[in-house]
């Protein structure tokens, strides 16, 4: 698929055809079951200051938190034994878990569940911090590139390089972690061709995962008069991701379900994505998580009900990568 061709569908041209080829690729190559993932947000604080975020650490309005590894371990093994084949474990960019918390954590919970697979989601570390926790048992890294237009990857994210972000995709790759990236769509100033370049960055990269969301504003930072892009733009892009990855692992994700809350993950499941992310931070602080406003987190149970009112089956195993495994679903 050409640039020119990308920008022709996310603007709409012969959505039918799009959405039959995404959901043939699919079926093909993913088969019909939507694999659930337990997710917990385990910190809330961020030394980053990205101007769409409401973790950014100039945001004084919000109320931080952070769980111990004793609580962590043990919110994942509630994961575990509701037979959940995934973790994933997400925060801010939080330097008070140094190197050696985030391997006990690992550790810990993987010698409660060795067979479950732990995807970590931390931002930004040290090259040495990520081969460090390869080697103590994580299975996945999902560090989303954002944008792939440097001058706007800049202008959204104070004091971090667009090139040290993919240059620490290349290493999560070369030291064997399943990565994932993914993008941010509905940005000020981003246009269709910006993302058609994200498409094909998608394509030429093979990512193992792909985390797609729409912009979504937050009161306390410095876009929250920003509006969020209609959800067909947000779908036209994962059915394009679906088509040119085949078989990468495609969330529904959260911001996708919270731009539109009755239909937006079902939504994403018909356009491509067979990947649904069950919330088990504690309840007390899930508020404090606060990307961005209106969020809707989605229990265990409201991902099933949402697989099922899709057509589609539920799926708790570890999910591990299906590209280069040669997988093909008839």
């Amino acid at each position: 698929m050409k640039k020119h061709e990308i920008v022709n569908y996310l603007s709409g041209e012969d959505d039918p055809a799009l959405w039959a080829q995404a959901g043939d690729i699919l079926l093909q190559h993913c088969g019909n079951k939507v694999i659930i993932r337990g997710l917990i947000e385990f910190s809330s604080y961020c030394c980053r200051n990205c101007v769409y975020c409401g973790l950014r650490r100039e945001n004084q309005k919000l109320k931080r938190y952070r769980m111990s590894v004793d609580d962590i371990i043990e919110q994942a093994c509630e994961i575990g034994r509701q037979g959940i084949g995934t973790t994933v474990l997400q925060s801010g960019d939080d330097f008070f878990y140094e190197r050696d918390m985030i391997e006990q954590i690992i550790k810990g919970i993987k010698k409660e569940f060795p067979d479950m697979a732990v995807t970590l989601s931390l931002g930004e570390r040290s090259l040495d911090d990520y081969s460090a926790f390869k080697d103590g048992g994580a299975d996945r890294y999902l560090l989303k590139h954002e944008t792939i237009n440097p001058k706007l990857y800049h202008q959204l994210h104070p004091g971090q390089e667009f090139a040290r972000r993919i240059d620490i995709l290349e290493h999560l790759k070369k030291i064997g972690f399943q990565v994932g990236v993914g993008n941010i769509i509905g940005l000020p100033g981003q246009t269709l061709k910006d993302l058609a370049d994200d498409i094909i960055f998608i394509r030429d990269f093979e990512p193992d995962m792909i985390g797609i969301g729409p912009f979504m504003p937050q009161e306390n930072t410095p876009l929250a008069n920003h509006q969020s892009p209609e959800i067909k733009t947000v779908l036209r892009f994962l059915a394009l991701a679906r088509i040119v990855s085949l078989n990468a692992h495609i969330p529904a994700t959260t911001a996708v379900g919270s731009l539109d809350k009755d239909q937006g993950a079902s939504q994403a499941l018909k356009a491509g994505a067979n990947v649904i992310m069950a919330n088990f931070t504690p309840s007390r602080f899930r508020p404090e998580y606060r990307i961005y406003d209106d969020k809707n987190a989605m229990d265990y149970y409201r991902c099933c009900d949402i697989i099922f009112d899709s057509g589609r089956d539920v799926s708790l195993e570890r999910g591990d990568s299906l590209v280069n495994s040669g997988q093909v679903h008839i």
